[in-house]
Formats: structure tokens, sequence, C-alpha cells
């Protein structure tokens, strides 16, 4: 409960600091860069060394990389039928493809299905949507920012992104099968749980609801997309056509059912990405999302 009192916390005092006049009007860059540089190296090094590999990961990985897969099919012809700007296809490309798995998604999970459960969220989220936002999701915020094809920029941009840098060697230590000492992981679990509170304030610096804002219906459809189009797709695809079954199987599809990532809100903002739409994504889709996450768990249990 009180991860969700801090989700609306940071958000509602985001929106409160656009108000302080001696507060900086750009202040979210700030913030956005010290989640990118700091905060989310950080998880990565406190919790990617702990993950123990086998094929039961199969399906909660499968969340955050078939997912950024059908959103970028979903969007991209979207985007050539109805002629739509680069940057608006890549904002709803990354603020619809990634699920909040993490900061909505570890308390909601853990309310539902309890400490195992959490275990299969935190496969979601680590090697799973923090490895898509720092490659592809960098990839994709590249070539629709600026039109970049240069496939060796690309690649660039994503080497020497940091949180990038810091799961390839989150990963090693994983492969030796050794981890830091306490006191390193103590300050590396410290240093990412400033994730939410910074990330969701940078948000709400940014959000500005406007009835007659031009964005209200890619708004729409991106919500569509990823509140109610994914998970639908995931519980046909892993409970009809794989025939899963089981606690992983319902988690992952409840991940899959979360709101926009708010990460994928900062990258789409940071490059560029039509910054009002990517807030909006995560300010009016984390609400709305408890309704709809209600819906998909009470189709799941029907389900068995």
């Amino acid at each position: 409960m009180e991860s969700i009192i801090l989700l609306f916390l940071c958000l509602f005092l985001g929106v409160g600091l656009q108000y302080v006049k001696s507060f900086p009007q750009n202040g979210y860059i700030a913030l956005n860069q010290f989640v990118i540089n700091v905060s989310l190296p950080a998880l990565a090094l406190y919790y990617i060394p702990k993950i123990n590999i086998s094929s039961d990961l199969l399906f909660p990985l499968g969340v955050s990389w078939v997912g950024i897969l059908i959103s970028f099919l979903f969007f991209y012809f979207l985007g050539k039928i109805f002629n739509w700007s680069k940057k608006l296809t890549g904002c709803l490309i990354l603020t619809a493809g990634l699920g909040n798995t993490s900061f909505v998604g570890f308390p909601v999970i853990e309310a539902l299905y309890g400490a195992e459960g959490l275990k299969t969220a935190i496969i979601v989220d680590q090697p799973g949507s923090f490895v898509v936002i720092a490659t592809v999701g960098v990839a994709i915020a590249t070539f629709y920012s600026r039109g970049e094809t240069n496939f060796i920029n690309i690649i660039k941009k994503i080497l020497f992104f940091p949180p990038f840098i810091a799961f390839v060697f989150a990963c090693l230590l994983n492969v030796l099968n050794t981890d830091f000492n306490s006191i390193f992981q103590s300050v590396f679990l410290k240093l990412g749980g400033t994730v939410t509170a910074i990330a969701l304030v940078s948000v709400g610096l940014q959000l500005k609801i406007d009835r007659h804002s031009k964005h209200w219906k890619f708004l729409t459809l991106g919500l569509l997309f990823k509140l109610f189009i994914t998970p639908l797709f995931f519980i046909i695809f892993y409970k009809f056509i794989l025939k899963g079954d089981g606690l992983i199987v319902d988690v992952s599809i409840m991940e899959s059912a979360m709101a926009p990532m708010i990460t994928g809100s900062i990258l789409a903002s940071s490059y560029g990405l039509k910054p009002k739409l990517s807030s909006m994504m995560v300010g009016v889709g984390i609400p709305i999302s408890f309704l709809t996450l209600a819906f998909w768990y009470w189709i799941l249990i029907l389900l068995g």
C-alpha cells in the first residue's frame, strides 16, 4: 500500500512544482538524467547478479520482448497508414510497448500473489523490461528522434548507455556466480530505490492536462493498446496457443497489463519524442490501470 501512495504522492508533487516559481521550469531534464545515469544502473547492479537462469524465465521474459515487438508492428503500420510524424510513432511505440512492471507491478503482484508472485515479477522487470529499455528502447528512441539510420551510431548509443553498461557488468557477475559485498549491495539498492520518486516527480513536472490538446486521441489509442490489446494478446498466446498454466503464467499476463513504463516515458522525453504525450501516457495511465488490472485479474480467475 505504501508503494501505491508513493506513486500518486510523487506524481502530484511534480504537478505542484510546476507552480513553484523558484523551481526551474526545465528541472525535469536534470531529474531524467539522474534516473538514467544513476538510479537505473544501480538497479541492474543490485538485481541482475541474483537472477537464477532457467527455462522458467521464458514466460516472464516474453512479456517485455514480445510486448515491444507487437507495439512496434502496431504503431509502425498505423503511422505509415495515417502519415504520423516519426516522433509521434516513436513515442507510442515506447510508452505503449513497455509496462510499469516494477513501480506499479511489484506492489500489485505482491498484494495479489504474495512473495512467490513477486519473484516472477522481478524476472519480468530486470532481464525483461530493463534490458529492453536499455537496448531496443534506446535504438527506437535514437531512430525516431533523428531519423537515424546509421547502424553503427545506434549501436554506439546502446553500448554507451549507462544502464546497459551496468547490465553487462552485472551479467558477468551472474555468470561468474558472484556478487558485490553487502555494503555495496545496500548502496545500490538505496540508489536504485530513488527511481520511483524522482521519475514520477519528473513526469508530474511535464504533465499538463489540456482538454483541447491534440494528444487525447493518441493517448486513448496508446492506453487502449497497453491496457487492453496487450494483455488480451498474452492471454491468447500464453494460455491458448502455448497452453501455459500456473502462477508464473498468470503473473506474467498481469504484468503485461500494467500501465505504461515510467522509464519509457523518461526515455521518450529525453529524446524529444512528444514529451507531453509521453507524460500523459504515464500520468493518466497509472490511475486507469488499477481498474483494468482488476478486470484482467477477474478474467484470469475465470480461466482458472
